[in-house]
């Protein structure tokens, strides 16, 4: 049999209905040459049952044996991927149909021989959609200081999230997912990936993802394992700017460390910002507002500035939902 153009990851754990549309947005897309693996991180029959009745011969079901969080489940698919691109799709998430299309001609027209292929998502939250990134990388700009600097006190206006990564299956294998990182998982594993010299950021500008922000669902994003954070960050020092280190320090890290709530911490992270990184006005700024602001304040004012909603893209789910109207 000839492999498939795409392999698509989509990591879960008992989330039936949620995996389900994730499935359906993959199995939907304009690019008909691909394969969906639905790595199910150990024992979980529902999910297995939720998926029995889509009737697609694309469509594979891997089940692991116990849990190992999402970074292994995403490197057991990749292992698994018989395509020469392997997409990846969080389970929360969905795609509108000219993904994966858009993301290959993007692939094509790059200079690299192994890109690491993003693309802009719709912030999908009770109140209002938002376009991320801000803004697509600047020729020569450095990427982790695209992907970690900060020009406004709220936001950044780089972007990477991992619903929106494609790349080589062979990057993957050969640089895969770190396990045990709780926080800024696809930050890290495109660091190591871009230290390659034949590696480089792409970006197909369209939003081609729909990320759901549900405030009142548990995600491993909105965990705070600090200390965790502050050895990864000294870890990272050698592969980022000094500038991207002290931004990293200063708004991704500090964000988990402020909930320490710790003196001691507070210098120690600042003095490691100082000593090894090149602070702007905006680190310091944003450093002391996320160690004095309680979080619910500041994402009020996170959404002010964001701006105000767009329109809702279209696709499946949300097509689902106008029929059922």
């Amino acid at each position: 049999m000839r492999s498939p153009q795409v392999s698509v990851v989509i990591p879960t754990r008992n989330r039936p209905g949620l995996v389900l549309r994730a499935v359906r947005s993959a199995l939907a897309q304009t690019l008909r040459d691909l394969e969906v693996l639905v790595v199910v991180d150990g024992p979980d029959p529902a999910t297995r049952e939720a998926l029995a009745p889509v009737e697609d011969a694309r469509l594979t079901v891997v089940e692991l044996e116990e849990p190992g969080g999402a970074q292994n489940a995403r490197n057991a698919g990749a292992r698994k991927a018989a395509g020469a691109w392997t997409a990846f799709l969080d389970d929360d998430d969905e795609w509108l149909p000219a993904k994966l299309e858009l993301q290959l001609r993007a692939a094509e027209d790059s200079p690299y021989a192994l890109p690491v292929v993003a693309c802009r998502l719709y912030l999908r939250t009770p109140r209002a959609d938002t376009v991320l990134p801000r803004r697509l990388p600047r020729e020569a700009e450095p990427p982790s200081e695209y992907l970690t600097v900060r020009r406004g006190l709220f936001h950044g206006e780089g972007f990477i999230q991992t619903s929106t990564i494609m790349a080589p299956t062979s990057l993957l294998l050969t640089v895969p997912f770190t396990p045990g990182v709780r926080r800024a998982q696809e930050l890290d594993w495109a660091l190591r990936c871009l230290e390659l010299p034949d590696s480089g950021l792409v970006y197909a500008d369209q939003p081609l993802v729909v990320w759901y922000a549900d405030e009142n669902r548990r995600r491993v994003s909105s965990e705070a394992p600090w200390r965790q954070s502050i050895e990864w960050l000294k870890d990272t020092r050698q592969r980022v700017t000094p500038r991207a280190y002290a931004a990293l320090a200063m708004s991704v890290v500090a964000s988990m460390a402020a909930t320490s709530r710790s003196p001691r911490v507070f210098f120690g992270l600042l003095g490691e910002a100082i000593r090894h990184g090149r602070p702007g006005v905006i680190d310091f700024v944003t450093y002391f507002q996320v160690w004095l602001l309680p979080a619910g304040v500041r994402r009020v004012l996170r959404d002010r500035a964001i701006g105000k909603p767009l329109p809702e893209p279209e696709s499946p789910a949300a097509e689902e939902r106008a029929t059922a109207r």
